[in-house]
């Protein structure tokens, strides 16, 4: 009996692990399509033309556009650096913010729907990543 029990045991520590082990691989596949996403901070930071103008057509100021850059390219720093919980918690919500802006802006210009569709999806990506996170990498876990 005392071994049924124990198999019972095991059995249930290896689901934990394998749910852990898929989380885990959720948490980096979300955060790389964040990361890939937010990478786009670079041209916007160099004033990429194309970029400009993309962000100039939403009624944005040309002088706002390298500073979403620089807060793009940031976000990214912080939220793949080990440690610096807090930090990861404002990158996440600065690009989770930039993207309902970006939702608004083109909803407002009655954009293309695939472009709002992109936006609302990087969004939830993000979303999905910041909930996915280890417990290391959570405000309050240190």
């Amino acid at each position: 009996m005392k071994s049924l029990s124990h198999e019972r045991i095991a059995g249930a520590d290896a689901v934990s692990v394998g749910g852990t082990k898929t989380k885990r691989i959720a948490y980096w596949a979300t955060t790389g399509v964040v990361v890939f996403c937010m990478t786009g901070g670079v041209f916007e930071l160099v004033g990429a033309k194309t970029t400009m103008d993309g962000i100039m057509k939403l009624g944005y100021p040309s002088y706002i556009i390298p500073a979403l850059g620089l807060g793009k390219v940031l976000a990214i720093l912080a939220i793949l650096w080990p440690g610096l919980p807090r930090l990861k918690e404002w990158a996440y919500a600065g690009i989770f913010f930039n993207m309902m802006g970006a939702i608004v802006s083109h909803v407002a210009l009655h954009d293309e729907a695939w472009r709002i569709v992109v936006t609302v999806a990087i969004a939830a990506v993000t979303l999905a990543s910041w909930a996915l996170r280890p417990p290391s990498r959570r405000l309050g876990a240190l």
